[in-house]
């Protein structure tokens, strides 16, 4: 019997981990659709990985969601320690591996353990209250509708799930350490309140019940971390690699077109770094899909954790317009996992999934991006797109190509002649 419990042991395993290796590498060959960019080396890096993605800085200006936001970080993740145990005595067919080897603090271990899950439970009790009950704004806009807010929903209960599922364990296992069944490893802190619930089980009930939360916690982890591979919950590990790197540059600096910048040079008879080939056939400016978006771009869309902090903090989307920051990221998600999957059906990112409207209608701001709290960069995206509708399409609003006309004749946005520009102030006393 022990046998036949480790090879189904082993084979769930296995192939949960065979799905999981096969999800990461799809994520990393839909990363690589956009154009590499160069990234370089930098001690900043480490420095915005500590702070953001693990410190989670930014999120703690909104204390109250931060500290439950932190409560479940933390609790998810030490709790997975005792996973550890589950999962070498799936593999040796022993039980409580970790027992024997902490005779004086294995039960205080396991009762933290039990603490945290507690607070997991509390924080994921008071997440599910904010959207469902008390319907936080930011989680109501049109682009959090059927999907995304099911997928938030889920994890909250998987989450709550898992950890009833570890307490219920260890209370059956304490009725059954008693009982004589296994060697007794001292009282759980939490656990032990559940006993009266189960004392008028018989061994044998309390062994299914015990070997069944088990396995479902066991299965209950590797599905988890399968389905946050498809869920926006990916940024619990993308936001690691996306706050490193993350842009260093000052805020506010938008980056030149390399192709135009060379050019442009070139016309004025200035130095050009290198022998710049000319842009290879097919090459936009600007981006119209998410080929012609950088990788980090595109890991930024994987990264994205639809807390809507963007587009709450969006001047534009507070005035009514269509603009969201978030709806921008979950687009180019969407559609480059369109593209991992082969469909194309003639669709694009811009004007299939974002609109024309959406992309004119942001100030440019940085808001959103100061707002991120894994460094994502919504307006890179907005302003590539909006750098293909004035150069590829020649579609920017007329009141714009009239200012892009002023600038490039006056150097002004304003319709007259450089050295007039302060006649205004000549009759000022």
């Amino acid at each position: 019997m022990a046998i036949l419990s480790q090879l189904a042991f082993i084979s769930i395993v296995g192939l949960f981990s065979y799905l999981i290796v096969k999800r990461i590498q799809k994520i990393r060959s839909n990363i690589r659709f956009g154009r590499k960019n160069e990234i370089f080396p930098d001690p900043e890096r480490w420095k915005n990985l500590f702070l953001l993605a693990f410190g989670q800085k930014k999120m703690f200006k909104k204390p109250i969601p931060a500290f439950l936001h932190l409560l479940i970080y933390v609790g998810f993740l030490l709790i997975n320690l005792e996973v550890l145990e589950i999962l070498l005595d799936g593999f040796f067919g022993t039980h409580r591996v970790f027992a024997p080897w902490l005779p004086g603090s294995y039960a205080w271990a396991i009762s933290f353990f039990e603490i945290l899950a507690v607070l997991v439970i509390v924080a994921c009790l008071a997440f599910l209250f904010r959207r469902n009950i008390v319907k936080v704004q930011r989680f109501t806009r049109p682009e959090m509708k059927g999907w995304p807010a099911l997928d938030a929903n889920l994890i909250l209960v998987i989450e709550l799930t898992l950890m009833v599922a570890i307490l219920c364990m260890n209370a059956a296992d304490q009725l059954l350490q008693v009982q004589g069944h296994y060697v007794s490893t001292g009282k759980f802190l939490v656990s032990s309140l559940l006993i009266p619930l189960f004392e008028g089980f018989t061994p044998t009930q309390l062994m299914l019940l015990e070997r069944a939360a088990w396995w479902f916690h066991l299965v209950g982890i590797l599905a988890f971390a399968l389905y946050v591979t498809y869920s926006k919950h990916l940024h619990i590990f993308m936001a690691f690699p996306n706050t490193y790197y993350g842009r260093l540059s000052m805020k506010g600096k938008m980056e030149n077109m390399p192709e135009v910048t060379h050019e442009v040079m070139l016309m004025l008879g200035l130095p050009v770094e290198g022998n710049k080939n000319p842009p290879a056939e097919g090459f936009r400016f600007g981006a119209k899909d998410v080929g012609d978006l950088s990788r980090k771009n595109l890991m930024d869309a994987y990264a994205c954790t639809e807390c809507g902090r963007c587009t709450a903090s969006c001047p534009a989307n507070l005035t009514g317009k269509k603009l969201s920051p978030r709806k921008v990221m979950m687009d180019t998600r969407d559609r480059m996992e369109e593209l991992g999957m082969g469909i194309v059906e003639g669709k694009t990112l811009l004007g299939d999934y974002v609109t024309h409207e959406e992309v004119n209608a942001c100030t440019s701001c940085n808001a959103c991006v100061e707002a991120c709290p894994v460094s994502i960069n919504p307006l890179d995206i907005i302003v590539q797109m909006r750098r293909y509708i004035a150069m590829e399409e020649s579609g920017s609003p007329a009141a714009w190509n009239a200012m892009f006309q002023n600038v490039e004749t006056n150097f002004a946005p304003w319709k007259f002649p450089s050295q007039d520009r302060f006649s205004w102030a000549e009759n000022i006393k």
